[in-house]
């Protein structure tokens, strides 16, 4: 009965006119930021966290919460039309939505991909109201052991799932965790692999990287395709609304994706970027024609892009319960709160009700508001694939440069861009997946921590991650994952041999 008093409450303080202004401004900012590669939620968050001091604190806090869940729907965009992510989470979105733009479907793959975000934001929404305290002692029970656990066990589905080798994925996330052990050690406070060299110093940044990965060498391999790519692009979107098919075939990922995100967005260190992963390797495990997936499967949208909307929508139980940040938007979300007067934790709804109940019910309407949003754009967005590629080279290499450059202004984020943009473009050229990369490379360090401080804890013992079930459940689902692959192909080859007819003497 609470709850819903609770909830009447912050209605009543969000449909005040200048809060559902503050919600709308930072939903459309969010989209925006989504759209435009490079940026991402937390720098834009950073950038106009000084905007909001004027503001009242339900009003600040509710403008900045619309841009990190807004970001996660307008990131879908760039990622389907033109194969560049717009916002992290997104990254494996390339792989199914960037396909159907090419078979003449963006428009329901940008259609499945606003109504999955819709769905599994609202119901990530509905849950966040009623679970949050409970859920919130879940996380709680995590620690270094089982967070190490969790990201070993998120970098070998992605592994299992991989379209191509598994060896070569399992490649690309060494090369991924190399990567993300650049900069300074966290524990000791000592330089690695900068060479001297002062933009290495802060590690390598996430931006740079995606945007070479996978902006940089897109255009790339089209420049060297040539007129033969023109033409795909040239096919024109059939309908810009799912049909009755792709609902049916996507229906049931959104749902898994939903379940799927929200719980791993409540967990910290997890996020939206795990949770669109491990959402489509579920659903390529699940579908009875994994074959699709890579070439234009609408359930490759919709699932991941309802894991990571529903992962925002749970990153803020750890938060709003314990004042513990779930990612690093929710950490300057925290200082944000901080700012404010304000200290997030089990007393921030007696305190303060009307930020705690204003947060929660301000989502459920700014998610109606992104649906309204997104959907009448959905024809201008599908009308980038006429825009000849002459035209449309020259601006995905200034959002690119500009995303680069934007999140620290250093001149060598941009150099960092076209190194992996060259090295993107070769593996593309030799079948190598650039998820896993990514992955490893975002994790690494987060997964790097959480193996010392359990070594600290043991006392240099590696038991500590069986002696404890949950992370024993997560290390004991990892290897079989690694094994299965090498079981199923002796047992292929086993069946193949029996069936050789033998040469009669």
């Amino acid at each position: 009965m609470e709850i819903f008093q609770g909830l009447l409450y912050g209605f009543g303080v969000v449909l005040q006119p200048l809060n559902l202004l503050y919600c709308f401004i930072g939903v459309f900012i969010g989209t925006l930021v989504g759209v435009l590669p490079g940026l991402g939620p937390a720098a834009a968050i950073a950038l106009l966290l000084p905007s909001t001091f004027a503001a009242s604190p339900v009003s600040a806090i509710i403008m900045l919460a619309g841009i990190y869940y807004g970001a996660m729907y307008g990131g879908s965009t760039t990622s389907i039309l033109v194969n560049i992510p717009g916002e992290a989470a997104s990254v494996v979105t390339c792989l199914d939505g960037h396909a159907m733009a090419r078979q003449g479907r963006a428009g329901p793959a940008l259609g499945i991909s606003a109504f999955g975000s819709f769905i599994a934001g609202t119901l990530s929404v509905v849950v966040l109201t009623f679970l949050a305290p409970s859920l919130a002692k879940v996380a709680l029970s995590f620690g270094p052991p089982e967070y190490f656990s969790l990201m070993v066990l998120g970098l070998t589905i992605l592994t299992y799932f991989a379209r191509e080798s598994m060896v070569k994925a399992l490649m690309m996330a060494a090369a991924g965790l190399l990567c993300g052990s650049v900069g300074v050690d966290s524990i000791s406070g000592r330089y690695r692999f900068t060479f001297g060299i002062q933009t290495l110093m802060d590690g390598l940044g996430l931006v740079p990287v995606i945007m070479g990965l996978f902006g940089i060498s897109e255009v790339l391999l089209n420049l060297e395709r040539g007129k033969e790519k023109q033409e795909i692009f040239a096919t024109p979107a059939k309908g810009l609304f799912p049909s009755r098919a792709d609902w049916r075939l996507s229906t049931m990922p959104i749902l898994r994706g939903s379940v799927l995100g929200f719980f791993l967005g409540v967990l910290p260190g997890a996020g939206a970027i795990i949770a669109s992963f491990v959402a489509y390797a579920v659903e390529k495990r699940a579908s009875k024609y994994p074959e699709r997936f890579g070439t234009g499967a609408i359930e490759g949208v919709a699932g991941p892009e309802a894991a990571n909307n529903a992962a925002a929508g749970g990153a803020f139980i750890p938060l709003l319960t314990l004042g513990i940040p779930a990612n690093a938007v929710m950490a300057i979300l925290l200082g944000a709160l901080m700012i404010h007067g304000l200290q997030p934790g089990a007393l921030l709804m007696k305190q303060a009700p009307d930020v705690f109940w204003g947060i929660i019910t301000s989502m459920y309407i700014g998610n109606a508001m992104l649906l309204v949003l997104n959907l009448p754009l959905i024809p201008m967005w599908a009308r980038l694939l006429k825009v000849p590629y002459a035209i449309l080279f020259p601006f995905i290499l200034l959002f690119c440069l500009i995303g680069s450059y934007s999140v620290t202004n250093n001149v060598g984020d941009g150099i960092v861009m076209w190194v992996f943009g060259v090295l993107g473009y070769l593996m593309k050229k030799f079948d190598y997946e650039g998820a896993p990369l990514i992955l490893a490379m975002v994790i690494g360090p987060m997964m790097e921590e959480a193996l010392r401080q359990s070594l600290i804890l043991s006392a240099g013992s590696f038991a500590i991650f069986l002696s404890r079930p949950i992370s024993a459940g997560f290390i004991v689902a990892a290897a079989l994952l690694l094994l299965l692959p090498l079981i199923t192909r002796r047992k292929e080859v086993a069946k193949a041999w029996t069936s050789v007819p033998q040469e009669s003497e």
